[in-house]
């Protein structure tokens, strides 16, 4: 029966399959296909914002360089095989990648652009991204993990190339999964092959998809760290991607634009900023490496050299944070805003400074912001403890409830601050009870504590039915404190009794132990 079923499942889902092949808009090929156009584009409107913001905002510094990069990519986007809402948006991150989500929403880096050489290496890196979104290498990850998964989402994801990006919360949105993923191999190959049709439908020398993946081995040869920390983690090089650039490159006559003038007069001014930008990196370098002292100096540094520059001031702040210095801090996040009030993470360190002081009224106000922006662990739980003091416990409970969906030290305490409220009305979700009947029919209760923290004020209840017929009712109380993952047995003196059906038992008080 057992292989039967199995059988009838396989065939089910084989089945399901079938029904779900579609033609690929770019290759021709057909591919099992589960999620449709309309998910696929909405998957991608909905985590376009939070993802930028994620991976160090939008590059606010130069519009017009984010202009120049969307006409390129429009112009390429013209041309490809499958009409998409295409947006194109250059990122305030030094590291070197560009990506795609599904639906044509698509990122490239301020740190890969000052690597580039032409417009044609732009329009390069672009097609590439154009041809993920439109044969659909997104959807097709998520529809073989629907498969694998027996209807669960499964993506891979990478280390994420940003300051930021760990503070995202991985719950909060599918960006998080897709943002990074690793693309397989055949992939990576087909956005190669197609991206060069793209460059010369467009009127490009497609010699300038050869020359980049040129520079990319060379780099990997490097061991360049921040390459691989970003573009290469996602998108890795090879000699094998190099060569079928050449080869396919070769099939086209010579000429196109290459646009190296253009380019350089696209990306002057944010060329004359890359010293400002690099102290600025070796600051967050030393802050991470617990120099707190030299991250300040490399921040002074970039703000004399670009005062205008919102991150610097971050910078400022994270420093003075971890020299415990509360008010400096408040005022450089304070002064980053000032500069750029669309990104999360200085309403998000501010607030959580101010939620530390007690200063509710304006933490509340910039840790939504900070949320409405990025949903973050720690801003849950900051705006958790905010509800708490002010007694609005169903509030709360959602803020601990959503912060307990993060990671690390984080979800931890937000899972404690939920279990403390929600453990004296509903104890039964957090401690397990277990009752059955030993040799003699007299009734035993397992209490066990699977939590992390001990409990005390346990407190059980059964209903049963006594030797004339009655219906009774018995309390018992467990002394002292059951430990984390301890668990005791409670011997009622009830019995003996037949079976399950002569009582019930629940759980009715617990609290955390102080």
């Amino acid at each position: 029966m057992a292989v039967k079923i199995r059988s009838m499942l396989a065939t089910a889902i084989c089945a399901a399959a079938l029904a779900a092949c579609s033609t690929n808009p770019v290759t021709g090929k057909n591919e099992l296909m589960l999620v449709g156009e309309s998910t696929e584009i909405a998957i991608g409107e909905k985590n376009y914002a939070p993802s930028r913001q994620s991976e160090g905002g939008d590059y606010a510094m130069d519009p017009a360089l984010t202009a120049y990069v969307q006409r390129v990519g429009n112009r390429l986007a013209a041309v490809s095989d499958r009409k998409l809402p295409y947006q194109f948006v250059v990122l305030n991150n030094s590291i070197p990648n560009a990506w795609a989500l599904p639906g044509g929403k698509i990122a490239v880096n301020r740190g890969l652009l000052t690597q580039l050489k032409s417009e044609s290496e732009l329009a390069a890196v672009l097609g590439h991204e154009i041809v993920h979104a439109a044969a659909r290498h997104s959807a097709q990850q998520m529809s073989r993990g629907m498969i694998v998964q027996g209807g669960l989402l499964a993506a891979q994801v990478a280390v994420s190339d940003s300051d930021y990006g760990n503070l995202y919360m991985a719950g909060a949105g599918l960006g998080a999964q897709l943002l990074m993923q690793r693309y397989s191999r055949e992939a990576e190959l087909e956005a190669d092959h197609y991206g060069v049709d793209y460059m010369q439908r467009a009127g490009y020398d497609v010699q300038g998809a050869v020359t980049l993946q040129e520079t990319f081995v060379k780099m990997s040869a490097n061991k360049q760290s921040s390459w691989f920390e970003g573009l290469f983690a996602s998108h890795p090089p090879s000699q094998e991607r190099v060569d079928a650039n050449r080869r396919h490159a070769a099939k086209f006559p010579p000429g196109g634009e290459v646009g190296a003038e253009a380019f350089a007069a696209a990306m002057k001014q944010t060329m004359q900023w890359k010293p400002a930008y690099d102290a600025y990196d070796e600051g967050r370098k030393a802050l991470r490496d617990k120099h707190a002292d030299v991250a300040l100096a490399k921040a002074d540094q970039a703000i004399k050299l670009l005062p205008g520059e919102a991150h610097f001031y971050a910078l400022r702040g994270d420093a003075y944070l971890v020299q415990k210095k509360m008010s400096p801090a408040i005022q450089a996040y304070t002064d980053a805003i000032a500069r750029n009030d669309g990104f999360f993470y200085y309403y998000l360190q501010r607030g959580l400074i101010e939620e530390r002081e007690r200063q509710d009224g304006r933490a509340r106000s910039d840790l939504e912001a900070s949320v409405r922006m990025l949903p973050t662990g720690g801003a849950y739980y900051a705006l958790g403890n905010i509800a708490s003091r002010a007694r609005d416990l169903d509030a709360a409970r959602q803020y601990y409830a959503a912060a307990a969906g993060s990671e690390g030290e984080i979800a931890q305490a937000a899972s404690l601050e939920l279990m403390r409220l929600e453990l004296p009305q509903n104890p039964g979700k957090y401690i397990r009870t277990q009752a059955g009947l030993d040799a003699r029919g007299m009734l035993v209760v397992a209490v066990g504590n699977p939590t992390r923290v001990p409990v005390t004020g346990v407190s059980i209840a059964v209903q049963y039915v006594d030797a004339q017929g009655r219906l009774r009712d018995m309390r018992r109380n467990l002394d002292g404190t059951l430990a984390a993952g301890q668990q005791v047995q409670v011997a009622t003196g009830l019995g003996p009794f037949q079976n399950a059906n002569q009582y019930k038992v629940a759980l009715t008080s617990a609290r955390i132990a102080q």
